[in-house]
């Protein structure tokens, strides 16, 4: 079962993705924080890192460039309602990663996610 890490500020947007993911067949650790990812992400195991862009603290850029330092082969999928911020840090973002734009229906997201797996297989 593919496992997840998914970074979002949000509470309410967090356990919605999260129970979708899960519904979907995925395992998915949630947190609410950049910082509070990196410590995860140290101890291997996830597939993909679903992140929010704008975050306090620790953007989902700086912690997708930091996570694909650790987990190389990691794929990334950014969500942000700021399609501005997301287009200016282009040139930061890991080669394997996505952009999903919100507003998104929680099933955009799934396939989205299954996609990505599918490509991978």
């Amino acid at each position: 079962m593919p496992r997840i890490l998914l970074a979002e500020d949000d509470d309410t947007m967090r356990v919605f993705l999260a129970r979708s993911l899960e519904k979907a067949g995925y395992q998915v650790v949630s947190v609410g924080l950049g910082t509070d990812g990196l410590p995860l992400l140290a101890g291997g195991g996830f597939d993909l890192l679903l992140t929010d862009i704008v975050m306090p603290g620790m953007d989902g850029i700086e912690l997708a460039r930091r996570a694909t330092k650790i987990q190389p082969k990691l794929h990334v999928m950014f969500i942000t309602g700021f399609a501005a911020v997301a287009m200016d840090k282009a040139q930061d973002r890991p080669a394997n990663s996505k952009v999903l734009q919100k507003p998104f229906h929680l099933k955009d997201l799934v396939d989205e996610v299954d996609r990505l797996f599918c490509e991978v297989i």
